[in-house]
């Protein structure tokens, strides 16, 4: 386990102005904090929950292969919706990328974002010791 501590930023207009980064690596841990489908400033799948849900998890998986990492280590996820009839579409996107590793994993309404466009946010954490066969 390594004690040092280790930051990722994206780029993401809301890390300079609220200050934080995109992916945390402490010890056997790596975080990813809320991720959407905005690249630079281009939000991908206006309108469309499942295609906001797919980039904004791929956005996540490409903060945590900044430590090595790939969806084979995602031990939690977190996706936030702002309308239930959307659970199906974004559901659908997570099975398709995490099935076969069935972290644990927390789905929640909430009322918006920061920006009115965006029907999903999601959060990763992942685990870098060993894996169990």
């Amino acid at each position: 386990m390594s004690g040092a501590v280790r930051r990722v930023q994206s780029g993401s207009p809301w890390e300079e102005s609220i200050g934080f980064a995109r992916a945390v690596a402490a010890g056997d841990r790596v975080l990813v904090a809320g991720t959407t489908a905005f690249k630079g400033r281009v939000l991908y799948g206006e309108g469309d929950p499942y295609e906001q849900a797919r980039v904004a998890f791929g956005n996540a998986l490409e903060a945590i292969a900044e430590f090595g990492l790939g969806p084979e280590s995602v031990v939690r996820t977190r996706m936030y919706l702002t309308h239930q009839r959307d659970v199906d579409e974004v559901g659908r996107a997570h099975k398709e990328l995490f099935d076969s590793v069935r972290p644990v994993s927390t789905l929640l309404i909430v009322e918006g974002f920061v920006d009115p466009r965006i029907l999903v946010e999601v959060e990763l954490e992942a685990f870098r010791g060993a894996v169990d066969p």
